[in-house]
């Protein structure tokens, strides 16, 4: 009986870890945005928007975030501008043609 039950839980917990993992899908043409935190790389781009600061996540998800809304307003570059453990933060540009 004691094993069922730490069988369960093993499989409770990797059901828990491995579905808050799951993949953000990209929105089209979010595969092209760029992301920053060189100020210089926007120089001479048009800033569209801002990001929302409360995307949370695993990296490549918080990625995918920043991706989708840069495209939704037009961009294609996104200064991240957010200090680290402060949230989430920057700016998407439209730069180049």
């Amino acid at each position: 009986m004691k094993t069922l039950g730490q069988a369960l839980i093993i499989i409770f917990g990797g059901v828990v870890l491995f579905g808050c993992a799951t993949a953000v899908p990209l929105a089209p043409g979010a595969d092209q945005v760029r992301i920053t935190k060189n100020p210089a790389d926007v120089a001479s781009c048009a800033p569209v928007g801002n990001i929302d600061s409360r995307i949370e996540g695993l990296p490549s998800q918080v990625q995918a975030q920043m991706q989708n809304q840069a495209v939704g307003l037009g961009g294609n570059v996104v200064l991240e501008t957010s200090a680290q453990g402060t949230g989430l933060s920057g700016v998407i540009y439209r730069c180049g043609h």
